[in-house]
């Protein structure tokens, strides 16, 4: 299940979007997706701080109060590690996008061709990312934490203690040696002990 979320200040590109990403779930009919609508930045904002975030963005930059980079930016510090397409009336913000590490750019009015193709390559990210993850032993239940969200581990007491963004998780008490415990890790390039 994909979350998405749809954030422009004129309804009717929020209505035309929303109705692009229906049509393209319909399309696709192996993918789910719940699609969320927003005419704010910091509504959106709100709802991913309150409950979580999402996996796809799509944010127009041209709004009042907190424009869509300034918008994706904070998304990033809350640790939200969504991909974001930005739908915009003009080319002039194309280099700003990508401080917030913007998947795409596309200029509206919308081409649905073109927009269902950003998806394909979107989704397909996600999956990738989704796929590489590591299961995490905590004292609450098992987390499924995909690798690119931690920025590194280390061993507290009997515990890993695995740093993201946003937070820390540790481990219960290890039961084998250190370097056999992140050999999950060590086998992503992304990764060294």
């Amino acid at each position: 299940m994909f979350r998405i979320a749809v954030c422009d200040d004129e309804a009717r590109y929020v209505q035309q979007t929303a109705n692009y990403l229906q049509e393209y779930l319909h399309v696709h009919p192996a993918l789910t997706g719940q699609i969320h609508t927003f005419q704010r930045g910091q509504e959106l904002l709100h709802q991913a701080e309150i409950g979580g975030g999402f996996d796809l963005y799509l944010l127009d930059i041209i709004m009042p109060e907190l424009n869509g980079i300034q918008t994706g930016q904070r998304l990033r510090e809350l640790g939200q590690g969504g991909e974001i397409i930005y739908l915009t009336t003009s080319s002039d913000y194309a280099v700003d996008s990508y401080s917030v590490r913007a998947f795409f750019y596309l200029l509206k009015p919308l081409e649905k061709e073109r927009l269902f193709q950003v998806l394909d390559a979107a989704v397909e990210k996600l999956n990738d990312r989704r796929e590489k993850a590591i299961l995490i032993s905590t004292r609450d239940a098992p987390r499924r934490v995909p690798l690119d969200q931690i920025l590194y581990v280390e061993r507290v007491g009997r515990s890993l203690r695995y740093y993201r963004s946003h937070d820390t998780l540790d481990s219960l008490s290890l039961r084998v040696a250190f370097h056999t415990a992140v050999g999950p890790l060590l086998s992503d390039p992304r990764f060294c002990q």
